[in-house]
């Protein structure tokens, strides 16, 4: 399990000039989560390499912690 509270730091550090971090457990689980993330580095990119962006942020809370993650990414 997830709190999301520390999810979402991880966002912010790895994201600290994104305009907009929202996150919301899916389940009430702790481990499906859907966020939006909308950042100035992720203009020109393509959505899977915003994803990837963000998979590489989450290490290995993608393998073990986090069973879900529903992604909106885009530039503002």
């Amino acid at each position: 399990m997830m709190e999301p509270e520390l999810l979402r730091q991880k966002l912010h550090a790895t994201f600290p000039s994104a305009a907009q971090i929202e996150l919301e457990d899916l389940t009430g689980t702790k481990d499906h989560f859907k966020a939006v993330i909308v950042d100035e580095g992720f203009r020109g990119k393509t959505r899977v390499e915003q994803h990837q962006l963000v998979y590489r942020a989450l290490g290995e809370l993608m393998h073990g912690p986090i069973h879900a993650l529903a992604l909106e990414t885009r530039a503002p």
